[in-house]
């Protein structure tokens, strides 16, 4: 959606075949889970969107099973699976709307909000190809913890089939 402002409703596609849309043209992929790192990089992403006139995918993963299902149960739990996934697009909504009214002026460009099943990194890594630029932020918030890098930011930087931009805390967070 072009010039999408706070305002607006930002489409949403969801894909529950763990795996993010394709055939679109190569972009920005912003990785966000609602957390203050996520958001800040959000931001940065919209910037470097907008920098290089390439439209913005915003992508939250749910994994609403790190190990699996036993035997039977995935009928069971279809209905919280959905419930998770519509809730996660809530969030991705406000999140976007969040950052936008903090920004100075709001983004200008084509942006689309996805929300796919399946394992964080393996999604990512996935989304990745094709990409202009994978932008995430980091984990941690204050002393040592903001030397290190969160296990889905370190995996991304060796991983991905793109360049990646990990977006740190400001320095008055």
């Amino acid at each position: 959606m072009a010039g999408a402002s706070p305002g607006q409703d930002v489409p949403v596609v969801l894909s529950v075949l763990g795996r993010p849309p394709t055939g679109r043209p190569p972009g920005v992929l912003a990785a966000c889970d609602g957390s203050d790192g996520s958001l800040w990089a959000l931001d940065r992403a919209m910037t470097e969107a907008e920098l290089f006139g390439l439209p913005l995918y915003v992508l939250a993963v749910v994994n609403p099973a790190p190990a699996g299902y036993p035997p039977g149960m995935a009928e069971l739990v279809q209905e919280s699976v959905e419930t998770l996934v519509e809730s996660m697009a809530d969030g991705l909504r406000r999140a976007v709307a969040a950052v936008s009214r903090q920004r100075a002026r709001p983004f200008a460009g084509e942006m689309s909000l996805h929300v796919v099943l399946g394992n964080v990194i393996e999604v990512l890594l996935e989304a990745s190809t094709r990409q202009h630029t994978l932008v995430l932020g980091t984990r941690g918030n204050g002393g040592f913890a903001r030397l290190l890098l969160g296990s889905v930011s370190a995996a991304a930087v060796h991983h991905a089939s793109c360049p990646v931009l990990v977006v740190p805390a400001p320095a008055e967070a």
